[in-house]
């Protein structure tokens, strides 16, 4: 099932995608896409609301939204894809790379993303992201883990390159910038998605290809991911991993010009739909 959000920014209403690829509006049988739903009966109530096929049709050019309500907290991971490793000189790390990322980054998936002031390093990542539906503490293998996933989305973790790593401290400063997560369109039902490490994902700024990489290679695949974290805090549902991006980003490209203000990116993953964003300035 994919689940979404619509509406004007800050009054979304949850949705469902039909078979037919209209948008349902399912804000008269639950009240929110966020962890509650997760946790609870959301899912099943949504997927039988869309069966008794009598949910009313969203009208076209409703704003999408991203497909999760308030987050809980966002975790980040990093250097996780071999060849984007290499291209920033970096490692293989050892074990993953955790860093955090304000939760109120996340706008929806065509919304504006801002470079922000003093930037000048503004870069891009297409990652795939991680929504978690249960409780998860010391899980013991990976059948654990990913019994705690709720589903998959598009996430863009978008990275100012010179606050995150030419001001000191630690990365979080260069990944919390206003409309620096773009997530959705959709929030893919586990189900949907029978191998996370099978797939393709892909990002374009200005029509040029500039990541095209695939899950498989992952250093660190979703179920380590969520295992691993387990045993350092607890995953709670709502929250979301980005789970890293491939090669391809302005910092690994050799005169690639990060972003500055007036570029459209454009972000896919297999069977997770589409991403498109033009860049503004705060």
């Amino acid at each position: 099932m994919k689940l979404l959000r619509v509406g004007a920014a800050g009054a979304e209403r949850p949705a469902v995608l039909d078979q037919a690829g209209r948008v349902r509006d399912l804000g008269g049988v639950v009240r929110d896409v966020d962890g509650a739903f997760l946790a609870g009966d959301g899912v099943e109530r949504a997927r039988a609301a869309l069966a008794a096929g009598d949910l009313p049709v969203v009208g076209d050019g409703t704003r999408t939204g991203p497909p999760l309500a308030r987050p809980g907290k966002i975790v980040c991971v990093g250097l996780n894809y071999r060849d984007h490793a290499a291209e920033t000189g970096a490692e293989i790390p050892a074990e993953p790379v955790v860093f955090m990322k304000a939760p109120n980054t996340v706008v929806g998936p065509y919304d504006e993303v801002l470079v922000p002031r003093g930037g000048v390093k503004t870069d891009w990542e297409v990652e795939l992201a991680v929504v978690i539906g249960r409780t998860a503490r010391y899980l013991d293998d990976d059948a654990a883990a990913l019994a705690c996933v709720a589903g998959y989305t598009i996430s863009n973790d978008v990275s100012e390159r010179a606050f995150q790593l030419e001001r000191g401290g630690q990365w979080d400063k260069g990944k919390s910038c206003e409309t620096f997560n773009p997530l959705g369109p959709w929030l893919v039902t586990a189900d949907e998605v029978p191998d996370p490490q099978a797939l393709g994902l892909r990002l374009s700024v200005d029509g040029v290809r500039r990541q095209d990489g695939h899950t498989r290679d992952m250093v660190f695949g979703v179920a380590e991911i969520v295992r691993y974290l387990s045993h350092f805090m607890v995953l709670e549902p709502g929250d979301v991993i980005n789970t890293g991006t491939p090669a391809g980003v302005a910092l690994g490209l050799p005169d690639t010009p990060y972003l500055r203000g007036g570029e459209v990116m454009e972000l896919e993953i297999d069977g997770l739909g589409a991403q498109r964003q033009t860049v503004g300035r705060a």
